[in-house]
């Protein structure tokens, strides 16, 4: 199969926000990139164009959309909207610091950090109810694409969709380390016909490189 044809999907951070400085749960609320972020998602862009996606896919919140229109203007791509792609549903968390919300709702916020599959913020969305809808949204974005796809999206979406889609255990998915902004993650089907998904980078800054000798170990496994 040429670099051409081959399926990748990238997870790419939106820049970064205020809220993001001030360690402000941002959930669903609609927070526009900051300068720093603008600056960000244009550097960024010029290292994803150099991959020649295919389609580019956003989170319908200002903060992704303002993110993927860096990587429109350099490529001419149409922006496709998917609202299954928003962060995660913070609930009552919303709009308030880490030290808000552990004093005011100290033991959902600790087992949440913890990674309890609790509703963030009580009223909010779970980890497990953020990977289905993410996961609904890769797969309508991959169903009849091949080449490069761009998935302009969130921290904590991201860190819930890789778990869900390399088939970690729940209790594993807070090993991840998450994405800083503007970072991407690369996902490629497994190959020798095997099901699955392969973590090719994480939180990365470039373009992928090729791991020689993966072969062998391939057709040893």
């Amino acid at each position: 199969m040429s670099e051409k044809s081959k399926l990748r999907v990238v997870l790419w951070r939106h820049g970064q926000t205020d809220w993001n400085v001030e360690n402000r749960y941002q959930g669903h609320s609609d927070i526009p990139l900051n300068n720093v972020g603008q600056y960000q998602v244009g550097h960024a862009a010029k290292v994803l164009a150099g991959m020649n996606p295919n389609r580019i896919i956003a989170s319908d919140l200002i903060r992704a959309k303002q993110t993927a229109q860096a990587l429109v203007d350099l490529t001419g791509i149409k922006m496709e909207i998917d609202p299954d792609l928003r962060e995660t549903n913070g609930g009552n968390w919303e709009g308030k610091t880490g030290q808000q919300n552990r004093e005011e709702d100290g033991e959902r916020f600790k087992q949440w950090m913890f990674g309890v599959d609790v509703k963030a913020g009580e009223i909010g969305e779970s980890r497990s109810e953020v990977a289905r809808r993410a996961r609904n949204a890769i797969e309508r974005g991959i169903a009849e694409a091949i080449g490069t796809i761009i998935f302009v999206t969130h921290g904590g979406t991201s860190r819930a969709l890789l778990g869900s889609i390399l088939d970690m255990p729940f209790d594993k998915w807070a090993t991840l380390g998450g994405l800083s902004n503007a970072s991407w993650s690369v996902l490629e089907p497994k190959s020798f016909t095997k099901i699955g998904w392969t973590l090719v980078e994480h939180n990365a800054g470039s373009i992928p490189e090729p791991v020689f000798g993966n072969e062998s170990l391939e057709a040893k496994a």
